[in-house]
């Protein structure tokens, strides 16, 4: 079973927070923050190098002593304050007309050294490093990782509760997603939703957020072998979380775009595909998107088509070779396009499905890509089995929206 705990957050004054609250560090590059960073922004704690004329490289030590500097000053300023209980919080984001519900809580490291904590993921050691840094030298999590856990009625129930009371925040953002906040600061509450975790919850899910789990892992490790005293309970064993239980979870199409067709042209291309793929043409007027699961959407030289894998093209019993974006690896990427490693190939590039299948023909139609596929999303059962089965997706297979916003509440390690 899974370990949390409540905690005394550091946040924002109610009139304040939609000036503080501010996307995650990685979804903006550092000209975007810039742009966006009002005075109180906590992208100036976040992506520190926008404090610089010309903007500094995001791994240099001046930029991480003005992340510690920023981070102060918010707090001697008045622009985070901290809570004077621990508690736990409901988070809930609305997006099209659908409202999810999480409970920001303290998970343990130990949960995701012992696998109790699930990824579906590989992680770049830079990326971890870089995250880890900050962690360290803030002593604190200013962002929340995003994780899910199976549906469970009595927290539930909790939660639902919470939520018809008076919000402490509520905020729209510029892409027209809400975003409110509870404090759950009953105590027989908070004990009772400590004991539903450790005791109904077996396992956490990460749903977004791989690289600030694992390097907060990694900082509590760090901790531990510096105190001799080290009991398990210190502060720094744990880290923030926003955890949504699954039946409320969806997740949107990841897509791709390549520069080139491996020296083929378009019709050698296209025949070429014909071995592994059903393929119509769709026309130019209207997008296509995917109808199902091994159903893709292509658009190449101005037209929209359709790739439906044939049979005996994939295994449906292999959890991971059964994905979209296996099939799509395998048959079209790797084999016709020499695409090898996604991770690192600069012939290809992803984009998420809130941008829609428009901003796929965008990058073809002005010449930057040559084709384009959207893939039909994996759902979150699909996560939760792979997971549970210790296998990793291919990388970018999964996009979350909304993405949680940071700055609603900091989790200190000391």
């Amino acid at each position: 079973m899974v370990r949390v705990k409540p905690f005394a957050a550091i946040r924002p004054p109610k009139d304040l927070t939609p000036e503080v609250a501010a996307p995650p560090y990685d979804v903006l590059n550092s000209e975007e923050a810039k742009a966006m960073a009002g005075e109180k922004s906590l992208l100036h704690i976040t992506k520190p190098e926008i404090d610089f004329d010309p903007i500094l490289p995001d791994h240099d030590p001046e930029v991480y002593d003005k992340a510690v500097e920023n981070f102060r000053l918010w707090q001697e300023r008045g622009w985070l304050v901290r809570d004077s209980k621990p508690c736990y919080y409901v988070y809930a984001q609305t997006m099209d007309g659908r409202t999810q519900y999480g409970l920001v809580l303290c998970a343990h490291t130990d949960d995701y050294a012992d696998g109790v904590i699930k990824k579906h993921e590989l992680t770049r050691k830079d990326k971890e490093d870089d995250r880890m840094i900050h962690v360290s030298i803030q002593n604190a999590n200013i962002e929340p990782v995003f994780f899910s856990y199976k549906d469970n009625d009595e927290l539930a129930a909790i939660v639902r509760k919470a939520a018809s009371g008076p919000s402490e925040y509520r905020f729209v953002d510029e892409n027209g997603f809400g975003h409110e906040l509870w404090v759950i600061d009953d105590d027989a509450t908070i004990s009772r939703i400590s004991d539903i975790f450790s005791s109904e919850i077996d396992a956490f899910y990460v749903a977004d957020g791989h690289h600030r789990t694992a390097a907060a892992a990694r900082v509590g490790e760090e901790k531990r072998k510096k105190n001799p005293n080290h009991t398990g309970n210190e502060e720094y064993n744990y880290f923030m979380a926003v955890c949504f239980p699954e039946s409320q979870l969806r997740i949107i199409d990841y897509n791709r775009v390549v520069k080139d067709l491996a020296g083929m042209s378009e019709a050698e291309f296209l025949a070429a595909l014909q071995e592994d793929f059903v393929v119509e043409n769709k026309g130019s007027e209207e997008i296509f998107h995917p109808v199902g699961l091994h159903n893709f959407s292509m658009y190449l030289g101005g037209s929209w088509y359709s790739l439906t894998a044939r049979e005996g093209r994939y295994d449906d019993s292999d959890p991971i070779g059964v994905l979209d974006v296996t099939v799509l690896s395998s048959l079209v990427l790797d084999k016709l396009l020499g695409i090898k490693d996604l991770r690192i190939d600069k012939r290809i590039d992803f984009v998420g499905g809130i941008r829609g299948l428009g901003e796929l023909a965008r990058r073809v139609d002005s010449g930057e890509m040559k084709v384009a596929f959207a893939l039909y999303p994996v759902s979150m059962r699909q996560l939760i089995n792979i997971a549970d089965s210790g296998k990793i997706m291919p990388p970018k297979t999964t996009w979350f929206e909304p993405k949680l916003r940071s700055g609603l509440a900091i989790h200190t390690l000391d």
